[in-house]
């Protein structure tokens, strides 16, 4: 097969420059056509070479790598993948860089050695496969996150019960979908809500921060033995799995490190198949923008029982991958755009808003 599939490699490490060339030459669709030390260096060969996709360092001398993505995403159209250092500043930049436009990121190994790179060669083939496909289409455009001001929180929030358990399965483009939707919702929101993000270990907690910053609603990342108490958001740790369990004093999550599935941990299919089994009716599940088909079967079996069943829709979707399964298996109730999301989440939480629309719509 002839190489389609233009790549440039732009990092500060000679060693990154050698390691991330080798791994992408396994496919045969890719091709990398050059690579750069630095953020003007790459500014320059983005001009020359005009490629499909760029991975991008965020620590760099010079220019580092989210002036450089700046400068990218005003002045070219070129998806960017961030390849990004596994610390807790590498992940605050992967965010902001998130929050700029960059496309998705992947995780350094600690030791970048060729053999750990190894571990992130897949996942960095997908998304620049998947990353150059979505320049054919314009991405959904989102308000900037970054700078918003910070909502104001309930000073002592009541634990109350859920009037529903809302499970989120949510992968390429979420962070920005997911803090897009979860600040539209109110801190007396009466429903609980449990999200599987695709999303690296190391990287969850800082971003379970970012979101609760950013939110009139709580926003934590699960442990297990957390309650679910309405108002709060509960973010599955990065390479752990996450269960609803009902107790009796009170219900709960648990999470576990069995095998993937899918290729994931966390799976979205975990989390909508405890949740149809514990809850049934009593939830709803809601698959949004990412690659692949990850919770598309849970989504099926939380419709067997009785649950409200979302997808996101595709002009709204970084990546119509997920949410599409769902709809072409017939599994999603309602195709929702994400700015939309918040208000059928908010409608469907609060049986009193339910009762009063049903009374209103007979009465005409």
């Amino acid at each position: 097969m002839s190489k389609n599939l233009r790549v440039l490699v732009v990092d500060d490490s000679a060693l990154m420059r050698k390691l991330i060339p080798q791994i992408l030459a396994r496919d045969s669709e890719i091709e990398v056509v050059g690579t750069a030390m630095d953020g003007a260096f790459g500014l320059k060969k983005i001009e020359d070479l005009r490629p499909d996709v760029v991975t991008l360092d965020l620590e760099m001398p010079r220019m580092d790598g989210l002036e450089t993505l700046r400068q990218i995403t005003r002045r070219f159209r070129v998806p960017v993948i961030v390849v990004s250092a596994l610390t807790t500043e590498g992940a605050s930049s992967t965010f902001k860089a998130l929050a700029l436009g960059a496309f998705d990121f992947v995780a350094k190994p600690r030791d970048a050695a060729s053999a750990h790179m190894d571990e992130i060669a897949e996942d960095l083939i997908n998304k620049i496969k998947v990353a150059a496909k979505s320049r054919i289409r314009n991405a959904p455009v989102l308000p900037v996150l970054l700078d918003r001001p910070k909502p104001s929180k309930l000073p002592l929030r009541p634990r109350r019960e859920p009037t529903k358990v809302v499970a989120i399965g949510i992968s390429t483009g979420g962070p920005n979908a997911l803090q897009y939707l979860l600040a539209q919702l109110p801190g007396d929101f009466p429903g609980s809500i449990v999200v599987v993000q695709h999303m690296p270990a190391g990287f969850t907690e800082m971003f379970s921060r970012r979101l609760d910053e950013s939110c009139a609603i709580d926003v934590k990342e699960a442990q297990s033995g957390d309650l679910l108490i309405a108002g709060r958001a509960l973010i599955c740790p990065g390479d752990r799995h996450i269960k609803v369990r009902r107790m009796p004093l009170g219900n709960t999550v648990v999470l576990s490190d069995e095998a993937r599935v899918n290729g994931h941990r966390p799976s979205v299919d975990i989390l909508f198949r405890s949740v149809a089994a514990e809850f049934g009716s009593r939830a709803i599940g809601a698959l949004m923008t990412g690659m692949g088909d990850d919770g598309a079967t849970g989504l099926g079996m939380m419709k067997d029982a009785g649950a409200l069943t979302i997808a996101q829709s595709e002009e709204s979707c970084t990546v119509f991958g997920m949410p599409k399964a769902a709809i072409e298996r017939g599994y999603a109730m309602r195709v929702v755009p994400l700015d939309m999301m918040a208000n059928t989440l908010l409608m469907q939480c609060n049986p009193e808003k339910i009762a009063r629309t049903a009374k209103v719509s007979m009465e005409m």
